[in-house]
């Protein structure tokens, strides 16, 4: 994962950027509203849910689509769909050919949805005509696609992973927030108190997609890289097999994360117990300051810090998680979707929605809305913009995450139920998930 390489690619323009669209029944545009192309004043957009419910991100979007419709004279059909279904949804579209002209997509299916060719990429005019690669976080739009080829997303909504503490639990220890692993560590074991049922943090250790994202952010914090320049999985290099073996000790060796937590299958059960005072830490991303105020807990009652590196590690603290924006190849209004992704990555639609759906701007210099606490907000736009580095831009990263995902869930359940997880071990396991991804890919 050449990271560096990526942004600087995208920073001297080597990179051409394009967003594709593909019309289905009602997709299209007129010369007039969509300057030039054929087709009726109608685009498709499949949404993703981003908020509190279905209903709830269509009371945000319509009023935005409305705006989008006076200023343009294009009308925009909208579906949200949810993301237990929505790349199936999307899968389908491209097989079937009835898709959206204009779809999201989480940015860490970009690169395996790139590769099927359904897509269409942002060249130089297409950049151009969506206001230019330039006004997007770099991280951020390093995300729409495998490096070495034309992005075929760019970046809408973002997210990040924070390191949630208990202020007053903190306080009465006498500790400080943690800045580095050791002290992340420490304060975990001083906060473990079994026989009062408090933990020091809480993971999701049943989610195979919260498991695969911190493979990657331990692994990264190493120096290691997850797939090669060929693209072939290198899982059971060392430092990712180290990494790994790090996060597991949170449970295994540490015991600072409940056994019980092998079976929480979201992150939304972590959540909870950290906005009831079960755990003194969670590792969650930005939205989750709002289900935990939902519950109860003040906003002056918690605070965020970055996921620390272990001493002399790269300060990565969160991949670039978020929602990005895609075109279908096969519209027949690619002037049009192209004007209504310049619309949605605007700064005022930005601004409007992110508050809604407490997500991060991926615009340069946008100020985050999606917190009263401005110290919060701060902190995880700098995780954002700073400290976090996309998830392997590769086709095959999907089945990075399921492979190496369900095998940390079968660790995780081992020490959950008295075994013990050694280093060979988890390099075993990633020796077996190389081998499913390559046989999966052809390799």
């Amino acid at each position: 994962m050449k990271i560096r390489s990526v942004v600087a690619a995208i920073a001297t323009g080597a990179l051409a950027l394009t967003v594709s669209g593909c019309g289905s029944g009602g997709g299209g545009g007129d010369s007039d509203a969509a300057g030039g192309g054929s087709g009726s004043q109608t685009l498709t957009y499949w949404a993703s849910n981003q908020g509190t419910s279905i209903k709830h991100d269509k009371e945000v979007l319509t009023p935005q689509l409305k705006k989008f419709e006076e200023k343009t004279g294009i009308s925009v059909e909208l579906e949200v769909i949810g993301w237990d279904s929505l790349q199936t949804r999307i899968q389908t579209a491209i097989t079937s050919g009835q898709a959206p002209d204009v779809v999201n997509i989480g940015n860490t299916w970009a690169a395996s949805l790139q590769a099927t060719g359904a897509f269409l990429p942002f060249d130089d005019n297409a950049m151009s005509a969506i206001g230019g690669a330039d006004k997007f976080v770099e991280p951020a739009l390093a995300t729409g696609g495998a490096e070495g080829q034309p992005v075929t997303s760019v970046p809408l909504y973002g997210l990040a992973y924070g390191l949630f503490y208990n202020k007053a639990m903190f306080e009465e220890a006498g500790i400080e927030p943690p800045s580095t692993y050791k002290d992340m560590v420490a304060a975990a074991e001083k906060l473990t108190d079994t026989k009062a049922g408090v933990h020091g943090l809480a993971l999701a250790a049943g989610s195979y997609t919260e498991n695969s994202h911190f493979a990657f952010i331990n692994a990264v914090q190493n120096g290691a890289e997850l797939f090669d320049d060929q693209g072939q999985p290198t899982f059971s290099s060392d430092g990712v097999v180290k990494g790994i073996h790090r996060y597991l000790d949170l449970m295994q060796k540490h015991e600072v994360a409940d056994t019980s937590n092998a079976q929480y299958t979201n992150g939304v059960q972590a959540v909870n117990d950290f906005a009831k005072g079960k755990v003194a830490m969670v590792i969650s991303q930005n939205n989750a300051g709002s289900s935990i105020e939902a519950q109860g807990m003040k906003p002056d009652q918690w605070g965020v810090v970055p996921y620390p590196a272990p001493a002399g590690g790269e300060e990565i603290a969160s991949h670039v998680a978020g929602i990005n924006l895609s075109i279908f190849k096969n519209t027949e209004n690619k002037e049009g979707a192209l004007k209504f992704v310049k619309f949605m990555t605007s700064p005022e639609v930005q601004k409007a929605v992110s508050s809604e759906f407490k997500t991060l701007p991926v615009l340069k210099d946008a100020e985050p809305t999606f917190s009263k606490k401005e110290e919060a907000s701060k902190m995880f736009q700098n995780i954002y913009n700073n400290m976090s580095a996309p998830l392997p831009l590769v086709p095959a990263e999907d089945q990075f995450e399921s492979s190496v995902g369900q095998a940390m869930n079968k660790m995780f359940a081992t020490i959950a139920t008295g075994g013990t997880v050694t280093l060979e071990d988890v390099r075993v396991a990633m020796e077996t998930a190389e081998q499913q991804v390559a046989a999966s890919s052809g390799s």
